[in-house]
């Protein structure tokens, strides 16, 4: 009983310091207001107040895989980090039923959104037209996309309107994978405003950020926004903290692991290592390195195992395939 008692002890600790599920529980930026762009808001964006926090700003999209850039993304990217804004990314995701359609749009896109934004930021999929009437279908292509934003180290959301997603998608699968991820329009009227009226709130599970008004301040034709949980916090300054347990360079032989300690938890958040850590393609030292992350960058992971010496967080790669990092010492 002793030794459960103290493995529990460790596991409870450990949990609260790496108790920042994505989105849900970053909380800095919570109530923070901004607007989202297009084309239609010119080269350097619009606001709605003085106060505004963030934007989300369109880069293009695909429409039945037809693709129209927006020629105003790096300008309005570039003049919201001036005005010292948090800068996001939202892409036209006009792919119906096809998933396949979703990932050559993320091949387009996502170097652009790169060499714009930070890691960690928002990509959100713009599905509110050209679904198909396979509902099931249509969830599968979303979640590709959405996965596919993940695996490169970005904070995907899904962006739509209750009607048309209650009628076409199954956003429950969606928030089995991807918690508090959607970014939901519903509006009181269309007359201007800067205050969310919740009693017209979209009542829905996992609603991260409003889209409350298509008349954001005195300007028709401008969204605005509400962050409800702190998400557009992601990528910047006071995106979830770095786990507190220390972060150690994986020794060189395989370490012999207590079964009496091996367990594993259903817990997402955004680890950024001190120091080089190395990647690997199973949760101990003993599997293969296969690449490493630099101190600073982010790496979203979607589990947390409990190996013998070490603490590990699971993440989707890039191609597909789930990798493995050490978030720390088991009881450091």
């Amino acid at each position: 009983m002793k030794l459960k008692t103290k493995l529990i002890t460790l596991v409870v600790a450990f949990l609260a310091a790496i108790s920042f599920a994505l989105p849900s529980q970053v909380n800095a930026a919570k109530g923070d207001q901004g607007p989202d762009w297009a084309k239609y808001q010119g080269a350097s964006g619009r606001y709605g107040t003085d106060q505004d926090k963030f934007v989300i700003s369109q880069i293009g999209g695909t429409y039945g895989g037809t693709y129209i850039d927006q020629w105003t993304y790096d300008s309005q990217i570039a003049s919201a980090k001036a005005a010292g804004k948090r800068v996001h990314s939202y892409i036209w995701y006009g792919v119906g039923a096809s998933s396949q359609l979703g990932l050559e749009a993320l091949d387009r896109y996502m170097p652009r959104i790169k060499a714009q934004t930070p890691k960690g930021s928002i990509v959100a999929l713009d599905y509110e037209d050209g679904a198909s009437g396979n509902m099931a279908a249509n969830t599968d292509a979303i979640l590709a996309g959405m996965r596919r934003i993940r695996s490169e180290g970005y904070t995907p959301m899904y962006y739509s309107y209750k009607p048309y997603t209650l009628a076409h998608v199954d956003y429950q699968r969606i928030l089995k994978e991807f918690p508090n991820s959607l970014w939901i329009a519903a509006y009181r009227d269309y007359l201007p405003t800067t205050k969310p009226d919740y009693g017209y709130f979209p009542s829905m599970d996992g609603v991260a950020i409003w889209q409350y008004t298509s008349a954001f301040g005195l300007s028709q034709g401008l969204d605005g926004n509400v962050d409800l949980l702190g998400v557009t916090d992601n990528g910047y300054s006071k995106q979830p903290a770095t786990p507190s347990v220390p972060v150690t360079p994986a020794p060189s032989q395989p370490a012999k692991s207590n079964a009496a300690s091996d367990t594993d938890y259903a817990q997402a958040g955004v680890f950024k290592p001190s120091t080089t850590v190395n990647i690997r393609t199973g949760a101990g030292t003993g599997y293969a390195s296969v690449g490493s992350y630099a101190p600073g960058e982010s790496v979203i992971y979607d589990h947390v195992y409990i190996r013998g010496t070490y603490v590990w967080a699971r993440y989707l790669s890039y191609s597909g395939r789930y990798r493995y990092v050490a978030l720390g010492v088991n009881g450091g």
